[in-house]
């Protein structure tokens, strides 16, 4: 007879499964059976449940599917604090040059605390667009990937590149770029060393060539031809700013979204952050195409780049998820902050209806699982996805006087994670790692930071 998988049962708690019916418990219960879901569903869980060995009892918590972040830049973490009054342009003239500093130590720390930031805030499935690779620097992607299994994160690293340089007519100096060749076959080495297509994968990489202003026309097309005969999804930014659509009408006679669509840079199989300047016609061909969107609310805000058109964009049918964006741009480094912002951010541009706390809730899970092409996988909590999941202590001095528990995780102040789980493994228990020591990630990110900011010096 075969053993019974191992079970954890987690009850007495409020449950916001975010399904397609937004199903909610007042009070509920999870079985987990192995790294997947078995039930959900009010009241306590079933009777005489064969190999539990751990039961949860969630009085005052909410349960959720874990949060997904659609992008970041997990480097940046040892340069947060840096150009505090710039726009997009003056900030990225200001970061290339130490940027281009970084090395595989570096990395590895950054990729460290960028993730167990996250993670502690209900983070289980992690993005990055890594695209700064100076000579020499060591494997920066492999830094990250050996980050991630040691913190037990779910992880979609992209392999970035950039190949246009200021004496290209680009933005990055010459120094922080690859050429087109090198770029192309870097990429498809990752793919091949990394990816893994299986059902229930813990790694899967994209391609992602940087923005319509730091890569070639070649890199781009090419680029999203090698990402479909690999089978693996395409990123990039677009539409940040009005200096990214001046830079495309000025170069190629179009703006962002018709440029990126003549390189085959649309399509279900593509996501994009930011994409803040858009039109009607960009829109419908996002919604069109399955285009997916990072909504990066905090970061837009940090370097003013505007204000997304998310409500319209999810009116159109569009997939969008939340992203962190680099802790150079939003120095929090946690996704669950991203909720309130959307929503505060929205009203602020449109008013009391543009955003409720459930449509929130939806950008941080099964919006972004959409976006990452995971939404059969993660994003919700039903029988048979993967146990990536998080309870929300909601019964302290903060939370205890908003009866809705959604509304209190949205609108409150951070809600302190009791229990993460990620593929049915523990991550995050009362608030802290379990997976890696905090103290001594922040002391070893600490000295990389200082050490990098010594080179950029000069030192």
């Amino acid at each position: 007879m075969t053993a019974p998988p191992p079970r954890t049962v987690i009850e007495n708690c409020a449950v916001a499964t975010v399904d397609a019916h937004d199903t909610e418990h007042p009070t509920g219960h999870i079985v987990v059976a192995g790294n997947r879901i078995e039930s959900v569903g009010p009241g306590p869980a079933p009777d005489a449940l064969d190999g539990v060995v751990r039961r949860v009892d969630g009085t005052g918590h909410l349960a959720t599917p874990g949060l997904v972040n659609t992008h970041h830049h997990f480097y940046q973490w040892l340069t947060r604090g840096l150009a505090q009054n710039s726009g997009l342009f003056d900030w990225l003239t200001a970061l290339y040059p130490v940027w281009a500093r970084i090395d595989e130590p570096m990395v590895y720390e950054a990729a460290r605390a960028s993730l167990a930031m996250m993670a502690r805030g209900g983070v289980t499935t992690a993005m990055d667009h890594h695209y700064v690779f100076p000579r020499g620097a060591g494997d920066l992607l492999g830094a990250e990937i050996r980050a991630a299994r040691e913190l037990g994160v779910r992880f979609h690293p992209t392999r970035g590149s950039m190949d246009l340089g200021a004496s290209a007519g680009g933005l990055p100096p010459d120094f922080a770029v690859e050429t087109t060749d090198e770029a192309l076959a870097a990429t498809e080495a990752a793919i091949d060393a990394h990816h893994d297509p299986s059902p229930g994968s813990m790694l899967r990489v994209g391609v992602a060539p940087c923005s319509p202003f730091s890569v070639s026309t070649r890199l781009l097309r090419e680029a999203a031809a090698l990402a479909r005969r690999k089978g693996v999804r395409l990123h990039t930014h677009g539409s940040e700013t009005v200096e990214e659509e001046r830079f495309c009408k000025e170069r190629f006679g179009m703006g962002p979204t018709d440029y990126l669509d003549s390189t085959g840079w649309l399509g279900d199989d593509v996501w994009m952050a930011h994409c803040i300047h858009m039109n009607d016609a960009d829109i419908t061909a996002f919604a069109r195409t399955g285009t997916g969107v990072a909504h990066c609310p905090s970061s837009n805000a940090r370097i003013a780049a505007g204000t997304a058109p998310v409500p319209a964009l999810l009116a159109a049918g569009v997939p969008v998820g939340l992203g962190v964006d680099g802790t150079a741009s939003n120095e929090t480094g946690e996704l669950h902050t991203e909720l309130r912002n959307a929503l505060l951010v929205h009203r602020l541009a449109g008013g009391p209806g543009a955003l409720t706390v459930r449509q929130a809730l939806r950008l941080g899970t099964h919006g972004g699982a959409r976006v990452l092409g995971r939404a059969d996988d993660l994003g919700s909590l039903e029988p048979g996805k993967l146990a990536d999941l998080v309870l929300w202590r909601l019964d302290g001095l903060g939370h205890s006087t908003v009866a809705d528990p959604v509304a209190a995780l949205v609108l409150g102040p951070p809600a302190p994670v009791t229990l993460s789980l990620v593929d049915g493994r523990t991550v995050v228990e009362d608030g802290r790692l379990v997976t890696a020591d905090e103290e001594g990630i922040a002391r070893h990110a600490r000295t990389q930071a200082r050490r990098l900011a010594r080179l950029a010096a000069g030192g």
